[in-house]
């Protein structure tokens, strides 16, 4: 199987590359470039073909960068990786997330009623469902809280706009600024989409000295190496299945 993994810069690939790279480390070749500007990395391991890609922060570069991706070659899965705010008490940092949904928490309208999503306002939608066997496998491999991720275009920095996600979004584990431009573009293409998401700091009160992004990337370092037999697991039952 081929996977296409998208994350939004360099060191978040350098960790799921890493993850996915079997031991004694070989050569580790050099990513190439797409056109855009992207870099590419690639990892075959026995049953799985993964190329890592930088794709940019922000929803518009991620889906822009898997179009771009997408276009040149042939998936059965595209995966959104990264590190992410957590919702605590759920979500720690240092912590995984798998979504069983990726949600645009901020694609819509404000009304004097309230945020209204977009598919309500009857343009597009706003949610993509990953395969939910495959999200559950991956949540249970890797020990990740399994639970919706929210796509920002503004990350949270105040506890009441974590309070106002928390109230519209109840069960939501994760917020990030990629994922739904991720599954829009490989949507685009017939393909399902996965998103991971490693914690860094609590959804809310914007406090970079108490960020852990070294520990989360090193959490989604060894959760690739735990999701790589799934990814095989299950693109062998799809294959089966096509």
């Amino acid at each position: 199987m081929r996977v296409l993994i998208v994350t939004a810069v360099g060191a978040e690939a350098d960790s799921v590359t890493a993850g996915l790279t079997p031991l004694p480390d070989p050569v580790t070749p050099e990513p190439r470039t797409l056109p855009g500007g992207y870099p590419l990395h690639r990892r075959d391991l026995p049953g799985l073909a993964a190329d890592v890609l930088v794709g940019g922060v922000g929803p518009a570069a991620a889906a822009a960068a898997t179009a771009t991706a997408l276009a040149l070659a042939d998936y059965s899965l595209v995966v959104s990786a990264g590190i992410g705010g957590g919702f605590a008490p759920a979500a720690p940092p240092g912590s995984l997330v798998v979504a069983d949904a990726v949600v645009a928490a901020d694609l819509g309208a404000e009304t004097p009623d309230g945020f209204v999503p977009v598919d309500a306002l009857g343009f597009g939608r706003s949610v993509h469902l990953p395969p939910a066997e495959l999200a559950a496998r991956a949540a249970e491999a890797t020990g990740a809280l399994l639970a919706p991720v929210l796509t920002v275009s503004t990350v949270t920095g105040t506890a009441a706009r974590a309070a106002e996600l928390a109230a519209r979004h109840p069960l939501a584990g994760a917020e990030a600024m990629e994922g739904f431009g991720v599954a829009e573009a490989a949507a685009a293409h017939g393909l399902p989409v996965l998103e991971v998401r490693a914690v860094s700091n609590p959804v809310g009160p914007r406090d970079r000295d108490a960020w852990r992004i070294g520990d989360a990337l090193a959490a989604l370092a060894d959760g690739f190496q735990a999701l790589g037999p799934v990814l095989v697991h299950w693109g062998e039952h799809h294959e089966r299945q096509s």
